[in-house]
């Protein structure tokens, strides 16, 4: 079974930085897209950044580009989000999410939605202060 752990949020002053970290079990397999959602109070859970497979495909948002930065470990399955020059308008909970399935690269590169989601995890907090 998929399990999908957050960790790394928590509360920064506007211009700070944070780390999330998402570690994946129950599975193997490269050929799959891992994206950061994020949910603020009252609004939609909307797409943060994506990578498919080894790393070299990303898909970021308009409002974090330049700003932040996904990756991941495949040999720890552990993706990473990091997050520079934070604003208090990121404040939200961020969530991991994955699917492993043969439109895996498509979805990771297209406006992408969380019911292209699969597998989810339980959420972190990240509040920033102005």
């Amino acid at each position: 079974q998929v399990q999908l752990v957050e960790s790394g949020g928590g509360s920064v002053q506007a211009g700070g930085s944070l780390r999330l970290s998402c570690a994946a079990s129950g599975y193997s397999n490269i050929n799959s897209c891992m994206a950061w959602f994020r949910q603020a109070p009252g609004k939609e859970r909307e797409g943060v950044a994506s990578i498919y497979g080894g790393g070299d495909s990303t898909n970021y948002t308009k409002s974090v580009k330049g700003r932040f930065t996904i990756s991941r470990d495949n040999d720890e399955h552990t993706l990473y989000l990091q997050m520079n020059s934070l604003e208090p308008e990121d404040t939200a909970m961020y969530y991991c999410a994955a699917v492993y399935n043969s439109n895996a690269r498509r979805i990771c590169l297209s406006s992408y939605s969380p019911a292209d989601f699969g597998y989810w995890g339980q959420g972190t907090q990240v509040t920033v202060s102005s």
